[in-house]
């Protein structure tokens, strides 16, 4: 392979790696937030001890993300200085801005929350969590604006003197049409991440050590059952609003990239009205179908908000962008393209109905007088065991191969209509880029041991015995130890 492919396949590999990291981060902060003012309000030690035992897991996740994303930055001055150069005035801004406030915001209130208990008043140590819950947050605005501005540059001029792309609103790429919608996309994403996680989590204690008769247990279980409901009712809440989010940013796509959205449906031709293939059987690249299962007039209602509306094909907006652009090819990958979003939808949907199941399951044992635990013998448990044990990884790959579909749904664009991502490389060899491909795919794979070891093993240690208040406890001493 030569340097660009290489380049792109680092910089896809480590990116994909890192963002598994951070919806947990951003949506598990929230809920962490959420346990610890349940607590305040009712003060019932449940609530505390749930508290703890996700902070452990928030923790780890937010200490792996921040170790992985730094080689993210790296990149663009190892392998990309050629689009540094061009675009760095607009680009850099808002990473600027992620890591001055955002970053220093959570990291700042969550080293007090750590390090805050017993020391510091518990409504002030709540609010540390949600100050940090809300700075994850505002990491992930201002790292989207930067996308976002790549999908949809606005707020530039170009400099001829200089050849280079220089800043002229900032609050035009804070509010970029693409951004506002990719936003709140990403962060219903990141909730249905952290709710599958509480719920799994708690699920599989429940199936796995079901309520003995002492006090200790029945606490536990009643516990586990109450952060396996919040833990499912967010991934149905989240489900919806990612529904609905994805509906109006397909809206945005075609009107901004027309071509990604019909790359999306393999859709050669333009149709009025244009239907949604489910599944198709045929050539590689989809211009020929064997099979399919469709259904009639979704496309035409995803792209423009009218059954009957008109959507363009690739071949139509080739022809129109060599027109525009020059000669060359514009069209991405279709197989990743049309596979990446089907199964985004199609593995959320999946999460999402598992969540249902186990809130059913739920419901039904309160009816059935067990109130503290699932209680299901033979293949039912065992299905329901290993549907719990897939749920915390079904959004995670969802969210992967969405941003798989932005990011290859948008080429040959690196900027898209300023910049092909052949141009944006910068003058490595072939040798240098794999050798550092190798290192860093092989020192993730070592980070994604040690990250499951440590999940695993703080998830399956179950929650902390419960404690008169005020008095000492070694159960605190993980949550240092872990940062």
């Amino acid at each position: 392979m030569n340097v660009l492919e290489l380049s792109r396949w680092q910089f896809g590999i480590t990116t994909v790696y890192h963002f598994l990291f951070v919806p947990i981060t951003i949506g598990l902060a929230f809920l962490v937030a959420g346990f610890e003012t349940a607590w305040l309000r009712s003060d019932d030690d449940k609530w505390l001890r749930l508290t703890k035992f996700y902070g452990k897991l928030f923790l780890i996740n937010f200490a792996m993300g921040v170790v992985t994303g730094i080689v993210q930055e790296f990149q663009f001055g190892m392998n990309w200085s050629a689009y540094s150069r061009f675009v760095g005035d607009i680009f850099g801004a808002p990473l600027a801005v992620e890591a001055l406030l955002a970053f220093f915001l959570e990291s700042t209130f969550l080293g007090l929350w750590i390090f805050g208990w017993d020391r510091l008043p518990r409504r002030v140590h709540a609010a540390c969590m949600w100050i940090t819950a809300v700075g994850t947050m505002l990491s992930a605005y201002f790292i989207l604006a930067a996308n976002s501005w790549m999908q949809h540059p606005v707020g530039y001029h170009y400099n001829a003197a200089t050849h280079r792309e220089e800043l002229t609103s900032f609050v035009s790429v804070l509010t970029n049409p693409t951004q506002l919608v990719t936003f709140p996309h990403t962060i219903a994403g990141c909730f249905l991440v952290a709710g599958a996680l509480v719920a799994a989590v708690a699920l599989w204690h429940l199936i796995r050590r079901p309520a003995g008769p002492d006090a200790a247990s029945q606490s536990t279980a009643a516990a586990f059952r109450s952060a396996a409901k919040a833990g499912a009712i967010t991934v149905l809440v989240a489900a919806v609003f990612t529904a609905i989010t994805g509906d109006i940013q397909g809206k945005i796509m075609t009107k901004y990239q027309p071509m990604k959205m019909a790359a999306a449906e393999a859709l050669y031709h333009t149709s009025q009205p244009a239907s949604f293939s489910l599944f198709t059987i045929g050539s590689l690249n989809g211009s020929k179908e064997v099979f399919s299962i469709r259904l009639p007039r979704l496309l035409s209602f995803l792209a423009t908000g009218n059954f009957s509306g008109k959507v363009q094909g690739i071949d139509n907006i080739q022809s129109l962008y060599n027109q525009t652009y020059g000669p060359g090819t514009y069209t991405p990958i279709i197989p990743v393209t049309y596979w990446s979003f089907r199964l985004m939808i199609g593995i959320g949907l999946l999460s999402a109905l598992i969540a249902i199941v186990a809130l059913w399951l739920l419901r039904r044992s309160r009816r059935a007088g067990d109130p503290l635990h699932i209680n299901l013998t033979g293949g039912k448990r065992l299905l329901l065991l290993w549907s719990v044990i897939v749920l915390p990884l079904l959004p995670l790959i969802a969210n992967s191969f969405g941003w798989i579909f932005t990011e290859m749904g948008r080429q040959p664009w690196l900027v898209f209509g300023q910049m092909k991502t052949a141009a944006g490389v910068s003058a490595n060899s072939a040798g240098e880029v794999l050798a550092s491909v190798i290192i860093l795919t092989l020192l993730y794979g070592g980070l994604a041991v040690i990250e499951v070891g440590l999940l695993l093993k703080y998830a399956k240690a179950g929650l902390a015995e419960e404690r008169p208040p005020g008095s000492p406890s070694d159960e605190d001493k993980p949550l240092e130890l872990v940062y």
